[in-house]
């Protein structure tokens, strides 16, 4: 072999050595950029760096629940994971926290609302229907305390609702490394379980229905609530009669929830300071938000949108709520949240189910103290 064939063949390996060396760092980088989208999310979204920066830190208990979604997990092991009455898998604590989180960002009303956890699939409810009564005064001047009248309201049962939810995840993504694939999981989940629960906590209709105690349908809120002057409209005197008909001690801690449609209309309303004739209006009432993970306001009060709440249509829905939310309705988590696989329902397609069990209710809080107030729209 000549002095030109040898340098030509040293050189194609040395060129395919170069080759192999580039591919292993290519892969060593895609997978570090990607584990740091799971702990450093907000680059992905374009959210400033250090916005939402998170690390889930798995316990023997989390990868041995992720080797059961993966379907790699062995009997002697699936032995280790704590089933529920009806046979499914609990999902592990660190990852049940991360839902929680998760929801916690995607329901609304959980931002807002009191939220407890028990163990129990029922909870027994007893609230006075007076508040106490208080004054000024001094024991040595002979004053007499005010004596409250606290007449306790009759017992109710609030039963925790079954809440069911189906998730397909891809047979490539269940491959992913325990970080990604909590990731995966996580938002999957808690988006199944969101839409529901936002509309049962606004609209459910009881107990005898399997849901939730919605605000808009609770006797005493929808028998005070205010309407709009017009149908198909909804003015700054509507807002403020809203605003004007809670307790001042609720007032001040007040939301307002509306549709993303009544929120546009909002929006587009502005104060009557200026020459309305020569086109120099006042400033929007609706003002965006002045930090990240702040909400926008409307009249300086937090406003927040709920697509389950009706439109401007001239139905006679209701179209508003307004309130301290965390006073007005309580929201109540059984603890354990469990999943069922489904390996062959849907492999055909390369995906894998998930049946999703959740217990969770919510009610309405002392509602003939006024904490939120509905509004109504005008009949057409």
């Amino acid at each position: 072999m000549g002095y030109d064939e040898k340098l030509d063949e040293f050189l194609a390996d040395a060129k395919a050595e170069l080759d192999r060396i580039k591919r292993r760092n290519d892969e060593h980088e895609l997978k570090a950029a990607r584990a740091d989208l799971v702990k450093h999310p907000a680059s992905y979204y374009g959210l400033p760096d250090g916005s939402e920066r998170r690390t889930i830190n798995l316990g023997d208990t989390d990868k041995k629940f992720l080797a059961y979604v993966r379907g790699q997990i062995g009997s002697s092991e699936m032995k280790s994971l704590v089933e529920d009455t009806t046979g499914h898998i609990l999902i592990s604590p660190e990852i049940e926290r991360e839902i929680s989180r998760r929801l916690q960002e995607e329901v609304v009303l959980r931002q807002l609302c009191a939220v407890k956890t028990i163990g129990k699939d029922r909870l027994t409810v007893r609230e006075y229907e007076e508040e106490p009564t208080v004054s000024w005064g001094k024991l040595e001047t002979g004053k007499d305390i005010p004596e409250s009248e606290l007449k306790p309201a009759p017992a109710k049962t609030k039963y925790v609702e079954d809440l069911y939810g189906l998730v397909k995840i891809g047979e490539d993504e269940l491959m992913d490394a325990d970080e990604e694939l909590t990731a995966t999981v996580t938002e999957a989940f808690a988006k199944s379980l969101a839409e529901v629960e936002n509309d049962g906590f606004m609209n459910g209709t009881g107990h005898d229905c399997s849901q939730p105690e919605g605000i808009t349908v609770d006797a005493i809120l929808v028998a005070n609530a205010v309407s709009t002057a017009l149908a198909g409209a909804i003015t700054v005197e509507d807002c403020l009669d809203m605003v004007y008909a809670l307790p001042k001690k609720y007032r001040k801690s007040g939301s307002f929830i509306v549709h993303s449609l009544t929120e546009l209309a909002l929006r587009k309303l502005r104060s009557r300071g200026g020459a309305e004739a020569d086109g120099m209006e006042g400033p929007f009432l609706w003002q965006p938000a002045v930090s990240l993970g702040a909400p926008n306001t409307f009249l300086g009060r937090p406003i927040y949108t709920d697509d389950s709440l009706g439109t401007l249509a001239g139905s006679e829905e209701i179209i508003a709520v307004y309130g301290d939310f965390r006073s007005g309705y309580q929201i109540i988590d059984r603890v354990g949240l469990s999943i069922q696989r489904l390996s062959e329902l849907y492999a055909e397609a390369g995906l894998v189910g998930f049946k999703l069990h959740a217990r969770v209710t919510g009610f309405c809080r002392r509602p003939q103290n006024k904490p939120l107030v509905l509004m109504t729209e005008a009949a057409a």
